[in-house]
């Protein structure tokens, strides 16, 4: 598990990453900053600087509230902050520890590994 913290406004929200390819790929790109915006009322998607490596990762995935995954088709990171189907390409890459509130506010998040 790879512990990271994301800063939206004046809020640290902490969360963890899966100790996988994608997760590991995911963390390599830390320090990050990004762009949320919302994506059909369940999740706030972003553009990835690269595409991650998703070798062994499984054919889909069932999203819960919190998740952190990757639209591997689009190369997209998706924060769900509404649980979802399960979805060919969707690789998670871990999860938030807590509430996501500060998400829905702030546009701008950056992304870090954890001290």
């Amino acid at each position: 598990m790879i512990p990271i913290t994301v800063t939206a406004g004046e809020t640290v929200l902490t969360a963890t990453l899966d100790d996988t390819p994608a997760g590991r790929d995911f963390a390599a790109l830390m320090p990050l900053e990004l762009t949320l915006r919302d994506y059909h009322g369940i999740e706030k998607i972003a553009d990835l600087p690269r595409k991650l490596d998703t070798t062994g990762a499984p054919r889909s995935y069932e999203p819960k509230t919190g998740d952190i995954t990757l639209y591997a088709p689009w190369g997209n990171l998706a924060i769900f902050y509404k649980p979802f189907a399960n979805s060919p390409d969707l690789v998670r890459l871990g999860a938030f520890d807590g509430s996501l509130e500060a998400l829905m506010s702030n546009p701008t998040v950056r992304f870090e590994r954890a001290e």
